[in-house]
């Protein structure tokens, strides 16, 4: 009896150290002072393609260096660069069955200068029905390397707008996919397409912490920092998209996550800790980030998006996406069993969240990769709006929401815990 309580005391006496530590590195003070910093107006909104996403770069560099991370692969930089190809002036024509088509209902996917099809051109033809997931069938076909016609049925004409967005930035391929939003079948088509093609270079910002006993195997932490940049001024003169939950916030924490775990240093696994580019055009950071890893050696991804508010239970609780996709939400209850930090199920599954943010790429492909948020979707008015500033967000809550991520993704770091694989099958 005397063993095992000295034991027992040896155990909590541990833990309460454990807590001290990470109640010391993540503070409502240190969450402020780089969320203050990644949102503020002199970041004017972390553009993709401007002088102001590669300060972000540059401050996130630093703050890697700072926790003593290592570089990707080894290389002098942080950075993972990589090329985009951009669409711009654009000139569309289509018919189908003889009828012209409005050009806003096709999204094209092509970074041809000059593109003309039809129904001889050998293009195969599938179809996004009602009631499809329409993110992760679009996913899908983002991933083939075949050309496509792709008939998108007239239920998701609320959602085709973000397609056509999606295009505007893709990587270089010689591959084209064609979205068409029609309720009919098509028999013959013609579409054509003309557009100004330019090739640009952007970057992730990407550190590593290797592992002691498991350095082959990848836990990794994530966060999107580019945002929407400047734009026409609002009500109140107000020009600058500011981002500071979407996704500042994330990215936030993912710099506390990477300062913490360096400072204990006792990661059995390797971890991977990653802020993307250009999620909001398309998820491109995540697409090339995530072609890089042999997705059987990631154990577990925990992406972080849009976690600056009280989620719709309060403070001391977040959702994951995908909840039930695989049983990561459960080791991490597990982990935090006593504490007053609850993890729900996604309450917003009509939204397809699992499918839109920079978590969906791995997942695709079986890796235990899921999104924590706190975002109300159906209540909040500042998202995407110049309002999405600091002044909204709680300070309080973000540190105790990264806290309990770090906290309860310990068994997994440590390489006691391994997330079941996602059913492939079932993502579409």
């Amino acid at each position: 009896m005397k063993l095992i309580t000295t034991a027992l005391l040896g155990l909590l006496a541990t833990g309460s150290l454990y807590a001290q530590d990470i109640d010391k590195i993540i503070t409502p003070a240190s969450v402020e002072k780089i969320e203050r910093t990644l949102s503020g107006d002199e970041m004017r909104g972390r553009k993709v393609f401007t002088p102001d996403i590669e300060r972000a770069a540059d401050y996130i560099e630093a703050q890697f260096k700072k926790a003593g991370l290592k570089t990707w692969n080894g290389s002098d930089s942080y950075r993972q660069p990589f090329s985009m190809v951009k669409a711009g002036l654009k000139t569309v024509n289509a018919t189908i069955d003889g009828q012209s088509i409005n050009p806003s209902n096709l999204a094209i996917l092509s970074t041809s200068p000059v593109l003309k099809i039809d129904e001889n051109s050998g293009y195969t033809k599938a179809y996004i029905k009602a009631g499809s997931n329409l993110f992760a069938e679009v996913m899908h076909y983002f991933q083939e390397k075949s050309n496509y016609l792709v008939i998108v049925d007239t239920s998701f004409t609320a959602m085709f707008p973000r397609l056509s967005r999606m295009g505007s930035q893709q990587f270089k391929s010689d591959r084209n996919i064609v979205f068409l939003l029609t309720s009919n079948d098509p028999a013959h088509f013609s579409i054509s397409l003309n557009q100004e093609v330019t090739e640009s270079k952007l970057a992730n910002v990407v550190g590593i912490l290797p592992g002691k006993s498991k350095k082959t195997e990848y836990v990794i932490f994530s966060g999107h920092y580019d945002h929407l940049g400047v734009g026409k001024p609002d009500s109140k003169g107000d020009s600058i998209y500011n981002g500071a939950n979407d996704d500042a916030s994330g990215t936030t924490a993912v710099l506390l996550l990477a300062g913490y775990f360096a400072k204990k240093h006792n990661n059995e696994r390797t971890l991977v800790f990653a802020a993307f580019t250009a999620e909001e055009i398309g998820e491109f950071g995540s697409q090339y980030f995530s072609s890089q890893f042999n997705p059987d050696s990631v154990s577990a991804m925990f992406n972080i998006e849009m976690i600056g508010t009280a989620s719709k239970w309060g403070t001391n609780s977040a959702f994951i996406t995908g909840y039930e996709r695989s049983d990561m939400a459960r080791i991490l209850e597990k982990n935090l069993a006593g504490s007053p930090f609850r993890f729900y199920p996604d309450p917003y599954p009509d939204q397809q969240l699992f499918y839109r943010s920079d978590n969906a790429s791995l997942a695709k492909r079986g890796v235990p990769a899921h999104t924590i948020s706190t975002f109300p979707i159906d209540v909040d008015k500042h998202y995407h709006t110049t309002d999405d500033d600091i002044s909204h967000l709680d300070m309080n809550n973000m540190s105790m929401i990264i806290k309990a991520i770090a906290l309860s993704s310990t068994s997994i770091v440590n390489g006691k815990d391994t997330p079941a694989r996602v059913d492939t099958t079932q993502l579409r």
